[in-house]
């Protein structure tokens, strides 16, 4: 007799075709109760796709065949990966989880509704481990940090009496402490006999997390087992790949400082609304060449820093200037070289595009839109350059929903380059890429540092791995510059407690432990 549950959900041969090519081909799946499922590859394995088959949702014009099979009850949870984008923005989050509970205390008396149902919500907002309930029912949507929307998500599914959640991505574009602690919530989910289905690019998370392991690639599963066994004796030659790559950083190595800085930022103090203080930065400096690595966790400031250097936000004191001249607070008030010489890279690339144009007609509008080219030179640069950085010309010219999410970024580099910036502002854009093409974007920013003596980047990153890349490291939390210096000395022998945190965690996460 074995001890092994019944499912609680089931995917048999699903073969899954969009005008005729299969995006999934073959793929089985058994989701246990209590237990953490992971599916790993590169963009376009097939993760979403196999995940969502589960909630029996598909691509529109999907041809589907094979058999997906639910046998527990309630719906099936899913908390994607950008969830603000299925949270409706006009409505508090208390009014969205009020809509939940309400049906099932119906069959209460009437004056003991109201707060049976909020005792319901606070309740799965406890097990979605949110902090400060009561405040947050009050707020709305965008007042929330995407951590918490993936929460809020979590307990809608919690509410609903899921038995099965897929969870998309949860750990994007958060640093070590951050995914801890997604790590932790997953885990007591799953101690409560809830079957966990993760998609993840990010293996230190899969590692501390997952029990069973499946490797996917060009939509079907090439590899699956047990996540140590998979660690330690990975069979497929795409695991071994995925696995090398997971570490394998390029070096900033040493940096002589000479001269006057090309970026600088004085006493520089941003709000939000007008009244809340979020980044405090009395000084930082970027000089000709240099790397700039900023990190910190979600909510930190880095990426609000860093609209201030691009002018993406103007509701701050203090100075940024360039070559030290103070630049205007506001990107519409900057001239045309002031525009080219400091580059902005968007996290996700993909919102970054006008999805009804080609690729290379959008990266050359740089070069004439800054730069004053003529049409064809502008398009004869932009190919040169996306070739150089990996896209080769067929790729260039097709639409952006075409190319994967690391083909994007590289265009999207390619775009900020053909303004010929001094510097190169690039905001978390590995968050999302799988390990292969994590690796390949590194190269490149590697590349362009050392091929490009004038080009300065500003790394802004909540991966120290990634920040191995910079000659120096500045450290943000809650909003205060904490400690800056040369990597090799901030990665490796930090001083501030909030970085020694930091290091500790990334540390016990690469090691496959929970907490």
């Amino acid at each position: 007799m074995s001890d092994v549950p019944d499912p609680v959900a089931e995917i048999r041969d699903l073969r899954v075709e969009i005008d005729g090519h299969a995006i999934v081909d073959g793929v089985d799946l058994r989701v246990l109760p209590g237990k953490v499922t992971a599916l790993v590859g590169a963009s376009g394995s097939g993760k979403t796709t196999t995940g969502l088959a589960l909630l029996g949702e598909y691509p529109p014009g999907a041809r589907v065949t094979g058999e997906v099979r639910r046998t527990g009850d309630g719906p099936v949870g899913y908390v994607p990966q950008h969830p603000a984008a299925v949270l409706n923005p006009a409505r508090r989050v208390g009014a969205l989880l009020a809509d939940i509970a309400r049906p099932q205390v119906r069959h209460l008396p009437r004056a003991q509704r109201r707060t049976a149902a909020r005792a319901l919500v606070l309740r799965a907002l406890s097990d979605a481990q949110l902090q400060d309930a009561e405040a947050l029912l009050r707020r709305y949507p965008h007042q929330l940090s995407g951590g918490q929307q993936q929460r809020v998500l979590l307990a809608q599914a919690l509410l609903l009496g899921a038995r099965v959640i897929v969870a998309d991505e949860p750990t994007t574009g958060q640093d070590a402490l951050t995914k801890s602690r997604v790590v932790g919530q997953l885990a007591a989910v799953a101690a409560r006999g809830i079957a966990i289905v993760l998609l993840s690019h990010d293996l230190d998370v899969v590692r501390a997390l997952a029990d069973e392991v499946l490797v996917l690639r060009a939509g079907r599963v090439v590899e699956s087992g047990p996540v140590e066994r998979l660690w330690t004796a990975p069979r497929h030659e795409w695991t071994r790949r995925l696995l090398d790559e997971q570490r394998a950083v390029p070096q900033g190595g040493a940096y002589a400082e000479s001269g006057q800085p090309i970026l600088e930022v004085r006493d520089l103090t941003a709000v939000h609304d007008r009244r809340t203080t979020v980044l405090r930065t009395p000084h930082l400096a970027l000089h000709p060449g240099e790397c700039l690595a900023v990190v910190g966790r979600s909510g930190s400031g880095k990426t609000t820093l860093a609209r201030c250097l691009a002018g993406l936000h103007r509701d701050h004191d203090g100075e940024v200037l360039l070559d030290g001249t103070p630049l205007p607070r506001s990107l519409r008030r900057r001239s045309r070289a002031q525009l080219a010489a400091v580059q902005y890279v968007f996290q996700d690339a993909r919102a970054a595009f006008d999805e009804h144009r080609p690729v290379l007609r959008q990266v050359a509008r740089t070069a004439v839109r800054l730069r004053g080219a003529d049409e064809r030179a502008a398009t004869d640069e932009a190919a040169t350059t996306l070739a150089r950085l990996g896209l080769p010309v067929e790729l260039a010219h097709r639409r952006p929903g075409e190319l994967s999410g690391g083909e994007l970024q590289r265009a999207a580099l390619a775009r900020a380059l053909l303004a010929r910036p001094r510097v190169l502002i690039c905001d978390e854009v590995t968050s999302g890429l799988d390990t292969v093409t994590r690796r390949g974007i590194l190269d490149v920013l590697a590349g362009l540092v050392g091929e490009e003596e004038d080009l300065s980047l500003v790394l802004i990153t909540h991966d120290l791995d990634t920040a191995r890349l910079a000659h120096r490291v500045a450290v943000l939390d809650a909003g205060e510059l904490v400690e800056q210096g040369p990597a090799q000395q901030v990665l490796t022998e930090p001083r501030h407690p909030f970085t020694i945190s930091l290091m500790e965690t990334t540390e016990r996460l690469e090691a496959g432990t929970r907490t």
